[in-house]
């Protein structure tokens, strides 16, 4: 029995398996994990594993060095603060320091505790002319102070708790 064959595929697609793959596949079959779960779990790594025949260590490595893909489920409510040039010169990173002390958070720590909140950095979210500027899933806030950053992140926790 193949190595293939012996995988119970929960993360890969059956038409993939069924077709096979390539380590020059690990990068788009990541991607597509990535979509759909937001977070890539230890079981896909090994999934594509076997079917690429890449090392799951090698895989390991692509996801921890790509930004883009990230190894823990993300908090309900994605926080992708803008450190782009316009942002940056406008105290971006001043707000970010106040989005992670009100949540609680270290500067390794992106996701809270309880699951609501995932704050990233981002180089620019082409939102220069009302920057600074943060996404709050879909959503963009401009022109922010940490007074309105503090307003905000209260605005979401009490819609998360009704």
């Amino acid at each position: 029995m193949s190595k293939r064959a012996a995988i119970k595929y929960k993360y890969v697609s059956p038409e993939v398996v069924a077709k096979g793959a390539g380590k020059s596949d690990v990068i788009p079959l990541l991607q597509k994990v990535q979509v759909a779960n937001g977070f890539v779990p230890e079981e896909a790594i090994h999934e594509i594993s076997g079917l690429t025949g890449a090392a799951e260590s090698d895989i390991f490595s692509v996801v921890t060095f790509y930004k883009q893909f990230r190894l823990k489920a993300p908090g309900k409510y994605l926080i992708k603060v803008c450190d782009g040039t316009a942002c940056h010169v406008n105290d971006s990173m001043l707000l970010l320091d106040v989005i992670r002390d009100d949540l609680k958070l270290d500067d390794v720590t992106d996701t809270t505790d309880d699951g609501l909140f995932t704050v990233e950095t981002v180089a620019c979210l082409g939102c220069c002319s009302i920057g600074p500027v943060l996404f709050l899933n879909d959503d963009v806030h401009g022109k922010l102070t940490a007074q309105s950053v503090r307003k905000l992140l209260k605005e979401y926790q009490r819609k998360a708790r009704n």
